[in-house]
């Protein structure tokens, strides 16, 4: 391992639970434990635990912290009122996904953002250069909090059952809602009803020094309805059987809200930056779409591959696959020109050479 790579309040955990640790968006993170399969059947089936520390935690707090960022971002942030979460996007001026992000509506006038590790010094710098020109600037705080904050996924249908033994009254949130708890044993905790894998779940943020006693106390609660520790592998396969984008490959700066089906995280009646650029693109229509795709034949859809129509011609290309552990067949999401993206759509994806049989397929695939 890179002695370069940072490392979460719980890498030593992963260590002595002989996780097989991969350099992932800067940090070690476990890619699996007890193996792939069989962590996606527990968050199926049961629960799994994941570490998810790597991601960045921005609060704002003040009467601008709502107009700041209404005009940053893509969403509607009146649906981030306290107590909820509001999943959303970050545009440039060409519509471009900078960024894709929870907000979380903590308090009147308090807000938290979410944001992927890979992205967060950009975000941060963007932040920054906002604050200069925005109106809203002086009536506002806000601080990066990402390094002395650990993130830890609860994820499954089993997920109620174990996280009301360690946070009583977390249990009862509803999809999407997030609240503060104060334990005498981790201090100030945020829960939320969030997660990336499609299953009930929670995200449960703690003070880095409390991060691994709240992972040994889930996974002491869990021991009874199998709970198990869970990689960014399994992390990687649920997220695509449900159709969630990964920000790099399914989405990114050149690729708009519009045509990557993400215009519900769009709120068209508020203004943010990029909206003229989007809003002409969803008023004219967008030449590609993603989609999801299906082989029919034997073979995986890796990222990168090109998509074609009967007579050969290239008309999209792959951007995630994998071998889907709950169907047992292979999956993957692309963009394709949208004339071609009509579900039921006969194509093929070109693997080494060889045109293999595909289908367009309605999202999620599970």
């Amino acid at each position: 391992m890179e002695d370069t790579l940072l490392t979460t309040p719980l890498t030593a955990v992963h260590e002595k639970l002989g996780a097989r640790l991969v350099p992932f968006a800067g940090y070690a993170m476990p890619v699996q434990y007890a193996g792939l399969k069989i962590e996606h059947a527990a968050v199926r089936e049961q629960a799994g635990l994941f570490d998810v520390s790597h991601m960045g935690e921005l609060h704002f707090e003040g009467s601008g912290a709502e107009p700041f960022l209404q005009r940053l971002l893509a969403g509607n942030l009146a649906k981030a009122s306290p107590g909820r979460c509001l999943y959303t996007v970050l545009l440039n001026e060409r519509g471009g996904i900078v960024e894709d992000l929870l907000v979380y509506g903590l308090a009147p006038e308090r807000y938290m953002l979410v944001v992927n590790a890979a992205n967060r010094a950009e975000v941060v710098e963007l932040i920054e250069a906002r604050l200069k020109v925005d109106p809203a600037a002086d009536d506002l705080s806000w601080e990066d909090r990402s390094d002395s904050t650990g993130l830890i996924a609860l994820q499954g249908p089993a997920s109620d059952k174990v996280i009301e033994q360690v946070v009583p009254g977390a249990e009862k949130l509803a999809f999407y809602e997030n609240a503060e708890f104060e334990l005498q044993a981790f201090g100030k905790i945020i829960v939320s009803a969030t997660g990336y894998t499609g299953e009930r779940g929670f995200e449960i943020y703690t003070d880095s020094g409390a991060t691994q006693g709240m992972w040994h106390a889930l996974m002491a609660a869990g021991a009874a309805h199998g709970l198990i520790p869970a990689g960014l592998g399994a992390r990687d396969t649920l997220r695509l059987e449900k159709g969630y984008c990964l920000h790099g490959q399914d989405i990114g700066p050149d690729r708009t809200p519009v045509e990557a089906g993400l215009g519900w995280t769009v709120g068209w009646k508020t203004e943010f930056h990029g909206k003229a650029s989007v809003l002409a693109q969803k008023e004219a229509g967008a030449a590609v779409k993603r989609v999801g795709i299906k082989l029919v034949e034997r073979g995986i859809p890796r990222a990168g591959y090109q998509v074609v129509n009967p007579a050969g011609e290239i008309v999209g290309e792959m951007t995630s696959g994998t071998q889907s552990p709950s169907l047992n067949a292979p999956i993957g999401m692309a963009y394709v020109q949208t004339v071609h993206a009509k579900v039921g759509t006969e194509l093929a994806v070109r693997i080494r050479n060889k045109d293999v049989a595909a289908v367009i397929s309605k999202v999620p695939f599970v």
